[in-house]
C-alpha cells in the first residue's frame, strides 16, 4: 500500500521540507527574500536585506567572543601576489585550481605579477607576521579578520551553502610551542560550540578529517559537521593546527627567553558566517518559513492590530502604546498595512518573527491581548497587566527551547556497521555510519575512494570529543582497524 502523501500547510510554503528538502530550501529563500542569485556572475549571489540583518548579528557575536578570548582584529589587502602562494608548496597545490586571478589594471595593460583575489589569509597574513613578531613576549600572537573570500567552486553552487564569494572570519594565531597552539584548536572548537550550538541552535560536532582530507599545508584539520537529520552533513568552521608549516617559508620568528631564534607554531580558524546562516535557516526552518533565535532575528515582536471599520484609531493607538512598552528593549515592529490579517500572519511566520502579539477591539474590551510564539505555535490570552512579564518569560525561554528542540540525539542518527553492504544500505536509509578503519592517514586513501564510489558517502574522520565504539577490522580492506571513523553524505 503506498503511504499517504504529507499534506503542505496552505502557508507561505508551498513545498514540504521532509518530502522534498532541494525544492523547500529554494522557496523559502526565494519567498522570505533572503537572496538573489539573479547577479550576472555564476556563483555571486546577493544576499538580500532579512538575511544581511541576522548574518551582521551573527558576525558581531563572533568577534565579541573573539576578542574576549584576547584576538584583535585586522583589516587586510584583498589582493595577494602570486609569489606569496609559492613559499608553502602544499597550499599552492591545494588552492591554485581555485584561485581567480587579476592580470591586468587600468590603462596599463599587463601587471608584472598576478594577484589572486584572496581564497584564504595566511599567505598575505604571514608575510606581515613575520615583520610584526620579534620576541617571546609578542606571543601569543591572535589577530582576526571580518572579510570575503573567492573560490571558483567548480561543484553546483547554492545560496548560502556554497558560492563562489563567501562571508567569513579567519583567526590566525602563533605561539611559541605546539602544546601552545593545540591548545588555541581546541579553544576554536569551544568557540565554535558557543556561536553554533548556543546562539544558532544547530547540533554539530567536531571531526579530525583524514590526511587527504586536510587544509592544505595543515598538520591537521579539526571540522564541524552539522547534523541536518537527514543523515546528511554539512561541513561548517574548521581549525587547523599549522605547526610550523608556515612559519619556515614565511619566516615568522621569535626571540626566545634564552636569546635563541625559534619559529613559531601557529593555527588558523574559519567560521563562515554565510555558510552558518545557511545551515541554520536549513535546519531550524519548518513548513510555514524561516525559525530564527530570538538574537538574530532582525524584528523580534511584530505587533498586528486587527481593524474594524469605526474602531481603527482606538485598535492603532493601543497597538502604538504596546510598541512603545517594549521598543526600548526589543526589535519591535506594528505591521499596520492594509493586508488582510491571514496574510500578515502568515508573512511574519515566514520571515521567522519570535513573537507576534495581536491586538483588537474585542481585545481591547476584555483588556487582554493574543500572544503566539513562532517556533512552537503555542497561543497565549494575558491580561494587558501582565503583558510585560510574560513577554520577558518568553525572551527569556524562547532560543533555550529552540536549541532543546533541535539538538539532536547523535547516536541516533548513527549506525555501527561492520559489512560494506551493510553500509550502503544504513546510508540509503539516512543513516550516518560508524565503522572501523584501517587509518586517517595517506595510506588509507584507497578505502577511502571505494567508499565513495561503493558505499556513497564520504569519510568524515574520527570524532574528536570521545570514542565508545570500536571494531577490530577496517571496513573496507579488513587489515585491523586503527581507528573508528563516521562515513556520511554531505551537502
Amino acid at each position: 500500500m503506498a503511504n499517504k502523501k504529507k499534506e503542505v500547510p496552505l502557508t507561505g510554503i508551498t513545498v514540504s521540507k521532509e518530502e522534498d528538502f532541494s525544492a523547500w530550501y529554494t522557496e523559502l529563500i526565494n519567498k522570505a527574500e533572503l537572496a538573489d542569485i539573479r547577479y550576472n556572475i555564476k556563483g555571486f549571489v546577493v544576499y538580500r536585506e532579512w538575511a544581511t540583518l541576522t548574518i551582521r548579528k551573527m558576525y558581531k557575536k563572533t568577534e565579541d567572543l573573539l576578542e574576549k578570548k584576547d584576538h584583535l582584529p585586522l583589516t587586510m589587502p584583498s589582493l595577494i601576489p602570486e609569489s606569496n602562494f609559492y613559499l608553502e608548496a602544499q597550499h599552492v597545490k591545494g588552492f591554485a585550481p581555485e584561485v581567480f586571478w587579476v592580470t591586468e589594471a587600468g590603462s596599463s595593460g599587463k601587471l608584472p605579477e598576478r594577484l589572486a583575489l584572496r581564497p584564504t589569509s595566511e599567505t598575505a597574513l604571514y608575510k606581515m607576521y613575520s615583520l610584526w613578531i620579534r620576541s617571546y613576549k609578542d606571543l601569543p600572537f591572535k589577530r582576526y579578520l571580518s572579510c570575503q573570500v573567492w573560490r571558483y567552486e567548480g561543484k553546483m553552487t547554492r545560496p548560502f551553502f556554497r558560492g563562489r564569494e563567501f562571508h567569513w572570519i579567519e583567526s590566525h594565531n602563533v605561539f611559541a610551542t605546539m602544546e601552545g597552539a593545540m591548545e588555541q584548536v581546541k579553544e576554536d572548537m569551544e568557540t565554535t560550540y558557543q556561536i553554533l550550538q548556543d546562539e544558532c541552535c544547530i547540533p554539530i560536532i567536531f571531526f579530525q578529517r583524514p590526511e587527504w582530507d586536510k587544509f592544505a599545508g595543515a598538520v591537521h584539520t579539526y571540522a564541524a559537521d552539522a547534523l541536518m537529520g537527514s543523515g546528511k552533513v554539512l561541513q561548517l568552521p574548521s581549525t587547523h593546527l599549522l605547526g610550523q608549516n608556515f612559519a619556515k617559508p614565511f619566516d615568522v620568528k621569535f626571540v626566545d627567553k634564552d636569546g635563541e631564534e625559534k619559529y613559531g607554531y601557529q593555527t588558523c580558524y574559519g567560521p563562515a558566517q554565510s555558510r552558518n546562516y545557511g545551515a541554520m535557516i536549513a535546519y531550524l526552518g519548518d513548513d510555514k518559513g524561516l525559525v530564527l533565535p530570538f538574537d538574530l532575528a532582525p524584528i523580534q515582536i511584530i505587533i498586528i492590530p486587527i481593524i474594524y471599520k469605526g474602531k481603527e484609531k482606538r485598535v492603532l493607538d493601543k497597538a502604538n502604546e504596546i510598541y512603545n512598552l517594549f521598543k526600548d528593549k526589543y526589535i519591535v515592529k506594528i505591521d499596520d498595512s492594509d493586508e488582510s490579517v491571514g496574510n500578515k500572519y502568515y508573512y511574519w511566520e515566514l520571515k521567522g518573527v519570535p513573537i507576534r502579539i495581536e491586538i483588537g477591539p474585542k481585545d481591547m474590551e476584555k483588556q487582554h491581548v493574543v500572544i503566539v510564539k513562532r517556533h512552537d505555535g503555542l497561543r497565549f490570552t494575558i491580561k494587558e497587566d501582565f503583558l510585560e512579564e510574560k513577554i520577558e518569560e518568553i525572551v527569556q525561554n524562547y532560543t533555550k527551547e529552540i536549541k532543546e528542540k533541535s539538538l539532536i540525539d547523535f547516536e541516533s542518527q548513527v549506525e555501527c556497521v561492520y559489512e560494506k553492504d551493510a553500509a550502503v544500505e544504513a546510508i540509503n536509509n539516512g543513516k550516518i555510519v560508524c565503522c572501523g578503519f584501517c587509518s586517517i592517514n595517506m595510506d588509507a586513501y584507497h578505502c577511502a575512494e571505494i567508499v565513495e564510489k561503493d558505499i556513497g558517502g564520504f569519510v568524515r574522520g574520527k570524532r574528536v570529543d570521545y570514542e565508545k565504539h570500536e571494531f577490530a577490522t577496517c571496513l573496507i580492506c579488513g587489515k585491523p582497524a586503527g581507528c573508528t571513523v563516521y562515513i556520511a553524505k554531505s551537502y
